[in-house]
């Protein structure tokens, strides 16, 4: 995004919803009912603003009151190429082990795609498309048949122009691996990314989602780590869900209270959205998630450390700009 350029935070806390009573079937997971649809949302009660909201609470009560408003947001888990290809089956599960017993619904991040972030402050990724295919396979064991939501590859298929003709038909090969791996498990919902609307038109984007396979996926996910405005994200979202089977999508309003500056990189005035909730007024819209952790910083731009560390300040700023 060289307008507004996403970068993941490396650990990010868990989103998850409660389980319904019974699941759905391989159409359902893929095309059917919306997964949110009317469930609570779980909150990681280990997550950095958590964490920090604690050892603040008597110092700084002020500042402790503002991660608060981070801490009690649940918000998206990320896997990438720091959860190694043997281990990433057992720290997914783990993870999933927890998040079910719980009474909820994993709601997990993928990103591994070789080439990621075209070398970018996120850059890295496997290291060949076969170990890619190993390590899907292996986050999907993990997975397990238990109900998920995966956000799949955010940036992926709107990067794709920094690479070769040769290399985006590999990525696009990946990507249409990862939705057929994922949803082999049939509660498994996938969402591919797109991107958002400042980034590719809906008409090209489009044509990138069908050739990932998005028509066995639950959707697409927009304004990932982003922050564009909810109502321009829905209207681009509206546009592209038209050319492709009128999919289902979610919207990452984890940063977007004031809109974006054009700045992608940890860009100064930001503000916390909207409040993560599955009851969003829209039929096509099945979530407003916090994909993206609020505090973890974009880059080594505006002051800020490297992509994924939590940096407190910005955190506590976003917060402190929220309409609540």
């Amino acid at each position: 995004m060289r307008t507004s350029h996403r970068v993941a935070g490396l650990f990010a806390a868990a989103l998850t919803v409660a389980a319904a009573a019974c699941g759905p079937t391989h159409a359902g997971a893929t095309g059917g009912a919306d997964p949110f649809a009317g469930q609570k949302l779980y909150v990681d009660p280990q997550s950095p603003a958590a964490e920090n909201a604690r050892s603040m609470r008597r110092s700084n009560p002020h500042d402790a009151a503002e991660l608060d408003k981070i801490a009690h947001a649940p918000q998206a888990h990320w896997f990438g190429d720091w959860n190694s290809t043997d281990q990433v089956k057992s720290t997914v599960a783990r993870r999933g082990r927890t998040i079910h017993d719980a009474g909820a619904l994993p709601v997990f991040v993928v990103y591994d795609i070789p080439e990621r972030d075209c070398n970018g402050y996120s850059g890295g990724g496997a290291p060949s498309p076969a170990a890619y295919r190993t390590w899907i396979r292996n986050f999907t064991a993990g997975v397990g048949t238990g109900r998920a939501a995966i956000v799949l590859e955010p940036d992926a298929l709107a990067m794709m122009d920094c690479l070769s003709a040769a290399d985006q038909a590999t990525r696009l090969s990946l990507l249409r691996y990862a939705v057929q791996t994922l949803t082999s498990h049939p509660r498994t919902a996938v969402y591919v990314d797109a991107g958002h609307s400042g980034w590719i038109p809906a008409d090209q984007m489009a044509v990138r989602l069908r050739e990932a396979d998005v028509a066995d996926a639950r959707g697409f996910s927009l304004n990932v780590s982003n922050f564009d405005r909810t109502g321009v994200e829905r209207s681009y979202g509206h546009d592209i869900a038209a050319a492709v089977g009128d999919k289902h999508f979610v919207i990452d309003t984890s940063r977007n209270g004031r809109g974006s500056n054009g700045d992608w990189c940890n860009p100064p005035g930001r503000a916390l959205g909207t409040r993560p909730i599955s009851a969003t007024g829209d039929a096509s819209v099945d979530a407003y998630l916090w994909i993206k952790r609020p505090g973890d910083s974009d880059g080594a731009c505006n002051g800020g450390p490297a992509a994924g560390q939590w940096w407190n300040d910005y955190a506590i700023g976003l917060a402190e700009r929220a309409a609540y």
